[in-house]
């Protein structure tokens, strides 16, 4: 799993559980230990507005 130095707001908790728990047999973090420290303490998550719930509806719309 990469934990690259980014934006702050891609560096949460629950991506780093998302990465965690996906893993089935190993899993290698390569980052620095700063970064995954504020992963661990980063339990900010916003509300992304990624406009999905409207391509849904319109699907097929054109």
């Amino acid at each position: 799993m990469l934990a690259p130095q980014v934006a702050p707001m891609l560096l949460t908790r629950n991506l780093l559980y998302t990465g965690i728990t996906r893993a089935k047999k190993l899993l290698i973090v390569i980052g620095s230990e700063r970064v995954v420290s504020y992963m661990i303490q980063n339990v900010d998550s916003k509300k992304r507005n990624t406009g999905l719930e409207f391509k849904m509806k319109h699907l097929g719309q054109s």
